[in-house]
């Protein structure tokens, strides 16, 4: 019978996982840190994408059931600013969903990466700021979508992983609109 608490499982980590011992009072620490990291990690690749693109490749959609990569940083900047600001930090709620999934452009493609670029600074400030405590407060930052009240951690759990799962859509949107590989990790031989 295998031992599954996280005392056990922080005893049995190999002593170099985060280059640094990790006593169960920095875990919160960590996940703040690494999550924050993560964030700007994957800012870093998305802009790496839009300066490939035109405006016009920025509103691509193949069809209308389709995102173009404009309407994912639309859907990112409403999402983080609905979950981080709203529901962690406690500022008004003023998502509007349906617009983030518009059929046509909406707004200049410098002001949709200008909303992204500031949402997504303000919600690293914010998590990153974040006293570990807090992880395990119960909050519902969507009260009008499904998934209900959760923990702080959860939330940021969800969020930094959604932020990635549309980093992918954007790479591989701006490899086939630029027609070329963006090397953004280990360059593949040629």
């Amino acid at each position: 019978m295998a031992c599954t608490s996280w005392h056990w499982r922080l005893k049995n980590l190999p002593a170099d996982i985060y280059d640094v011992d990790v006593m169960p009072d920095q875990i919160g620490d960590v996940f703040l840190s690494a999550s924050v990291k993560r964030m700007q990690l994957s800012e870093d690749d998305i802009n790496r994408c839009l300066v490939k693109l035109s405006d016009e490749q920025m509103w691509h959609r193949g069809a209308d059931h389709e995102n173009s990569i404009a309407n994912l940083l639309l859907h990112l900047e409403g999402n983080m600013r609905q979950w981080f600001l709203h529901g962690i930090d406690g500022q008004p709620d003023v998502r509007k969903r349906d617009a983030e999934f518009t059929l046509s452009p909406s707004q200049p493609c410098d002001e949709v990466r200008s909303c992204f670029a500031a949402t997504l600074a303000e919600s690293r400030r914010v998590i990153g700021s974040l006293a570990p405590e807090r992880l395990l407060e119960m909050i519902n930052p969507q009260p009008t979508g499904s998934w209900g009240p959760m923990t702080i951690l959860e939330a940021i759990y969800r969020i930094v992983s959604h932020l990635q799962l549309h980093q992918g859509q954007i790479i591989l949107l701006t490899k086939q609109l630029a027609a070329t590989d963006l090397d953004l990790s280990l360059p593949r031989k040629r």
